[in-house]
């Protein structure tokens, strides 16, 4: 998998996460740790992508 690949699936995930937890956030029967998950699993592949655009520019 290319490197740009990897960037694009990394946001395909993230912008699932994204909705994953507006759906969470809107429904009555979502876990304040439900949500906690998505929240970090949402960071973790933002703090990834963010990795890889840097070590791409150098």
């Amino acid at each position: 998998m290319t490197i740009q690949a990897h960037l694009e699936s990394l946001e395909k995930k993230h912008g699932a996460l994204e909705e994953e937890l507006r759906t969470a956030l809107t429904s009555p029967s979502s876990t304040d740790r439900h949500i906690y998950e998505l929240k970090r699993r949402k960071l973790r592949i933002k703090d990834e992508m963010h990795r890889i655009k840097e070590m791409t520019r150098h």
